[in-house]
C-alpha cells in the first residue's frame, strides 16, 4: 500500500505545477528548491535561502516530483 497525502500537500504542490508548469521537473532536489523559492516555507537570510518548514517543504516536492513523472510518462 502506498502513503496517503493530506489534502493541502496535493493542492500546493499541483497549484504550483499549474502556475509555474516549465519550473518543475522528474528531479525532487530541484523541485525542493522550486518550492522553498515559490513558497513562504523558505526564509532568506543574509541572502541565503534557509527553510523554516523542512518536512512540509519536502512532503510537497516529493509529491510535485511524482505527479510531474506520473503526467509525463517518464
Amino acid at each position: 500500500m502506498g502513503n496517503i497525502r493530506q489534502t493541502y500537500i496535493k493542492r500546493v504542490a499541483i497549484e504550483l505545477i499549474r502556475h509555474y508548469p516549465e519550473s518543475f521537473t522528474g528531479d525532487f532536489a530541484q523541485n525542493k528548491q522550486k518550492v522553498l523559492e515559490l513558497t513562504d516555507l523558505g526564509v532568506t537570510v543574509d541572502g541565503k535561502l534557509q527553510v523554516e518548514y523542512k518536512k512540509l517543504a519536502n512532503r510537497i516536492a516529493g509529491y510535485a516530483t511524482r505527479y510531474v513523472k506520473r503526467k509525463r510518462g517518464t
